[in-house]
């Protein structure tokens, strides 16, 4: 393994430890201030936390599975656990958000308040700092180690802060006895929730279903090969994902007189100098007579 990847698993592993720690003592506070409140905002905003739990514990599984060498029935490694489980985690927001949204709904329905209290301001004020910085720490590293992963979990704490924020508004609304802003901030937190969820759900399944690398890679990838001025043309180029990054298929025309040591070299050369690139695990390059 890279340095490069070790530092990916080490850090990915230490993001999720630390959203399991966080998440399981904000969903405590939440659902028993919330319970005894009777707010449906907050029990809503706790079952997100439990939610949170979920999606980290999947990202440290992930990550250690993902982290595995290659071996005899994964040659190209275990990459595909990221979006595997990230998968998982957007089905986790989207079942357990439903099942809020309902009770939410219900309690409009029934005209159920809750009971003011100046511990739910605090719990949602210790909330939003918290994922907030949550939020900035593993958002940046997402965005330097190109972990979808992380990049889920950086997304899901932004979505906290947002869905505390709202959940803040609807108790203050409660100090003033307007309590059916509860219930429907309530259904409002557990849609934003299930979006979020078929976000994630939507970009996990593009990598699952073989997307192919998109253009502004392929069009680098075709000015690297036509620098070579053996190669007459490329004839296909096609890609398949491997983790976060891509294994290339090459197919190039090239002089037919030319001797398998000349070509072997030049394709050596190609080979090379793509797999340079930090988005490509593997080049494959055939030649054909041109």
């Amino acid at each position: 393994m890279n340095n490069i990847n070790s530092e990916r698993t080490v850090v990915t592993k230490k993001i999720s430890i630390i959203g399991i720690v966080a998440n399981a003592f904000l969903f405590i506070l939440k659902l028993i201030i919330g319970i005894i409140a009777n707010s449906q905002a907050m029990i809503a905003d706790g079952i997100n936390s439990a939610g949170d739990i979920v999606a980290s514990l999947m990202t440290y599984i992930g990550n250690k599975i993902a982290s595995e060498p290659s071996d005899d029935n994964h040659n190209y490694g275990h990459g595909k656990a990221e979006y595997i489980f990230s998968l998982f985690i957007g089905l986790t927001m989207v079942l357990l958000s439903a099942k809020v949204a309902i009770n939410a709904f219900s309690s409009i329905l029934n005209y159920k308040h809750f009971t003011f209290s100046w511990y739910l301001v605090i719990v949602c004020i210790i909330t939003i700092i918290s994922k907030l910085a949550l939020y900035i720490y593993s958002s940046k590293l997402g965005k330097k180690y190109n972990s979808i992963l992380i990049t889920a979990n950086s997304k899901d704490h932004l979505n906290d802060v947002f869905v505390t924020i709202s959940t803040l508004i609807s108790i203050l609304a409660g100090f003033f006895n307007i309590y059916i802003l509860d219930g429907i901030i309530g259904m409002a937190i557990s849609i934003l929730i299930i979006y979020s969820g078929i976000k994630i759900i939507y970009s996990s399944s593009k990598i699952l279903m073989d997307e192919s690398i998109n253009e502004l890679n392929k069009n680098e990838i075709t000015n690297i090969i036509n620098n070579y001025s053996e190669i007459d043309h490329i004839d296909k180029i096609t890609s398949k994902p491997c983790g976060n990054k891509y294994i290339i298929i090459v197919k190039v025309s090239m002089d037919g007189n030319m001797t398998i040591l000349e070509s072997h070299n030049i394709v050596g050369k190609v080979k090379s100098e793509l797999l340079d690139l930090e988005y490509i695990h593997d080049v494959i390059v055939h030649v054909n007579p041109a």
